[in-house]
C-alpha cells in the first residue's frame, strides 16, 4: 500500500513558511501539481513518504534561515529520501555526492568525513537543504520535474531573498544555479560551484571552501556561524 505523498492545499507547514507562501496554495499550478501527484500515487512509489515533502521548510523555519543549499530532486531509492537535499536518513549508505560534500568539509574545515549522512543538525542550526523538486518516482530520477515544484521552490526562495537579508545561499552546479537571478545579492552572499557528483566534483567543488566561508560571512553579520561538524 503507496503512502499518500500528495500535499494538502494548505500544508502543514511552520507559521513563518505558511505566511510567505500561503497564496501559492491555491495558484493553478499548485493545483494541477496536487491533480497529478494525486494520479501518481495510484500508479507509484513516490519518494519522500507524504509527511517528509516538506521535511525541508518545517526543520528551519523562514526567519532561522542562515544558509540555503539547493539540490535538485530527491534520492530515488528506497529508504534514501527524507526531505533534505543530499541527506539521507540514519542507517542509510552515503550517497555519492554526499561522500564528496563530505570530504570537502574535512579538506575546509578538518573534520572527519562522517559516516552518518543525515543533516538534520545543519537543518536544526538554520541551513534550508532544499530540492528544486519536492517528489520523485521510485527508481526514475527526475520523474517529477516540471511539474510545478520548481515554481512553489523558487518563490520560497524569493521569498526568503526579499523579506530577509545576510542569507549565504550555496549554489552547486547548474541547476541549483538556475535560482541565482531569484536572489538580490546586494543583500546575500551567493557562492558558486560545480556539483558535488562525481561527474563534476573535480570541476570546482572540491576547493571550493564553501563552508568556511558561508561562517565567515555570517560572523561579519553578527550571525552565530554553523556548526558543520556532524561527529
Amino acid at each position: 500500500m503507496h503512502e499518500n505523498p500528495s500535499p494538502p492545499l494548505s500544508p502543514a507547514l511552520d507559521q513563518s513558511w505558511k505566511e510567505l507562501l500561503q497564496k501559492e496554495f491555491g495558484a493553478s499550478y499548485f493545483l494541477k501539481l496536487k491533480e497529478f501527484l494525486l494520479e501518481e500515487k495510484t500508479k507509484a512509489v513516490i519518494y519522500p513518504p507524504g509527511r517528509f515533502i516538506f521535511n525541508a521548510f518545517n526543520l528551519t523555519p523562514a526567519g532561522k534561515v542562515k544558509v540555503v543549499i539547493l539540490g535538485q530532486d530527491p534520492y530515488h531509492g528506497a529508504g534514501q529520501a527524507h526531505g533534505l537535499c543530499f541527506s539521507v536518513p540514519d542507517g542509510i549508505a552515503l550517497p555519492p555526492s554526499l561522500r564528496n560534500i563530505f570530504k570537502e568539509l574535512n579538506d575546509d574545515l578538518g573534520f572527519p568525513v562522517a559516516q552518518n549522512g543525515n543533516l538534520e543538525k545543519w537543518a536544526r542550526q538554520g541551513v534550508l537543504l532544499l530540492n528544486a523538486t519536492l517528489t520523485v518516482r521510485a527508481n526514475q530520477a527526475g520523474s517529477h520535474q516540471n511539474r510545478g515544484w520548481e515554481e512553489f521552490t523558487g518563490s520560497a526562495v524569493s521569498a526568503l531573498s526579499q523579506k530577509y537579508s545576510d542569507i549565504v545561499f550555496l549554489l552547486w552546479g547548474r541547476y541549483a544555479q538556475a535560482k541565482e537571478p531569484l536572489i538580490d545579492s546586494r543583500k546575500h552572499l551567493i557562492l558558486k560551484a560545480a556539483h558535488p557528483s562525481p561527474f563534476s566534483a573535480f570541476s570546482g567543488f572540491f576547493g571550493c571552501r564553501h563552508f568556511s566561508r558561508a561562517n565567515a560571512y555570517l560572523l561579519s553579520r553578527g550571525k552565530e556561524p554553523v556548526d558543520w561538524k556532524l561527529q
